[in-house]
């Protein structure tokens, strides 16, 4: 089996993400012939099929999403390998650093390590985008190549997507939040949102008699926290996300057998070795609350 090369990893990428081997050849200013040339080679050197081929485009199969991860992340090695050779020369280290964080996260773990980073390596340019903590999460956008690193929720039965490395930044206890001087909040109506239901916590949620159905759904923990606010009911939050807690809330400790979540640092053990990288979980590692 002959190795593909870096223009048919392009291409894969490319149809995986336009959706269409037309689309694609625009994308790369190819054409549409070229590109389907390739994936068909592509596909003989692997031995799969990689595409469904059909009216509405074309879509990865399952062997397919295995090899364009693993396309976007060798791409990137290339582009990394760019960015360290030109730093080597003034002993700096340069070029963008993709990050993936849940929202909590990005607001209130990243922005200090980001600043320390600044200061010791201004070649570096990070790049955060902030993802939903449902499903794969942001383990999922580094196991996929489209981050170098993830700010993610640890610890959980399904874990991280296997052949990533990871590391505890901070574990963080869930409380009680509700309308500030209200006389009997576990009376009030459970508020949730889908990144809070981690099976993590199930265990404890479902030894605890006091604690509703969840009636109120919101899109996130800054929408919760604004409803329980305007006494709209309660919520059980992690500790990053009660960081925005005005005084329109109380918080109550939920006591030594409440839940806690670790929060952590994912990435692939390639990434882990650039220098990038490695300079980001440093000061990641000693961002103190």
């Amino acid at each position: 089996m002959s190795d593909l090369l870096p223009q048919e990893l392009r291409i894969l990428v490319a149809v995986a993400e336009t959706g269409g081997f037309s689309a694609a050849a625009a994308a790369l200013g190819l054409t549409q012939s070229a590109v389907s040339h390739s994936v068909r080679g592509s596909e003989a050197k692997l031995g799969t099929v990689l595409f469904g081929r059909g009216r509405s485009g074309a879509s990865p199969t399952r062997a397919g999403e295995r090899a364009v991860a693993h396309a976007r992340r060798i791409l990137r090695l290339y582009e990394v390998m760019g960015a360290e050779v030109r730093g080597a020369g003034r002993d700096t280290v340069e070029g963008v650093l993709r990050i993936a964080a849940f929202r909590s996260a990005a607001l209130h773990l990243l922005p200090p390590a980001l600043e320390r980073l600044a200061a010791r390596h201004p070649g570096i340019r990070p790049e955060v985008r902030v993802v939903r903590e449902i499903g794969a999460g942001a383990a999922g956008e580094v196991a996929e190549g489209r981050a170098d690193l993830g700010i993610a929720t640890l610890g959980s039965p399904e874990g991280a997507p296997p052949g990533l490395l990871s590391g505890v930044l901070a574990e963080e206890a869930y409380r009680l939040v509700h309308p500030a001087g209200h006389p009997d909040p576990k009376a009030l109506p459970l508020m949730d949102w889908d990144e809070n239901c981690g099976s993590y916590t199930r265990s404890w949620w479902r030894s605890q008699d006091w604690i509703p159905r969840a009636t109120v759904k919101a899109e996130d923990d800054a929408m919760v926290l604004t409803m329980v606010g305007r006494g709209l009911g309660m919520a059980i939050m992690p500790e990053l996300s009660l960081r925005e807690a005005t005084e329109a809330v109380d918080i109550t400790d939920l006591g030594p057998s409440g839940p806690v979540r670790q929060v952590g640092y994912v990435t692939t053990p390639e990434a882990a070795s650039t220098l990038a990288v490695r300079a980001l979980i440093r000061e990641l590692r000693s961002t103190k609350g």
